[in-house]
């Protein structure tokens, strides 16, 4: 079950290849996850000391969460993954130029997971490209429904 999409991801890059990691929350994040309070657009994966970290992502705390935390709505959550997996990602990060991007967040299991995509950019005329063939794809479908009428 989806709780949240990074639509600009696919809009500004390539995806390429996808992994499902897992998140370190607080409690008082679940609990907002849980009410629809994430927010992916801005959010990033960086590698740091040879592991991986969601920055930028927002988490609104609810106001009932807890009366003795001060929650950090934007704050660093390290991402978990098997550490072949975070290796192969760091090298292609490194030496082949891709960038990490968080894509969706949603449960499984009962856990909040985070699907992180390899991507490489888009150029402008890329993305104007992309949006011709989409533009074409509704046109066509409207036709169709027309014509069925």
């Amino acid at each position: 079950m989806s709780i949240v999409q990074n639509k600009k991801a696919f809009h500004d890059y390539f995806i390429e290849d996808r992994y499902e990691a897992g998140l370190v929350l607080e409690g008082w994040e679940v609990k907002a996850i849980r009410a629809g309070r994430a927010n992916l657009k801005e959010a990033y994966v960086i590698v740091k000391d040879g592991a991986l970290y969601l920055l930028g992502s927002h988490i609104s705390p609810l106001t009932s969460a807890s009366t003795h935390i001060l929650p950090d709505p934007v704050r660093t959550r390290k991402l978990l993954l098997h550490a072949a997996e975070i290796n192969k990602l760091i090298g292609k990060v490194q030496r082949a130029g891709y960038t990490l991007m968080p894509l969706n967040m949603h449960f499984k299991g009962g856990r909040v997971k985070l699907e992180i995509g390899l991507a490489k950019g888009k150029k402008q005329h890329d993305k104007r490209e992309a949006e011709r063939e989409r533009e074409g794809a509704r046109e066509a479908q409207r036709a169709m429904k027309k014509e069925r009428r």
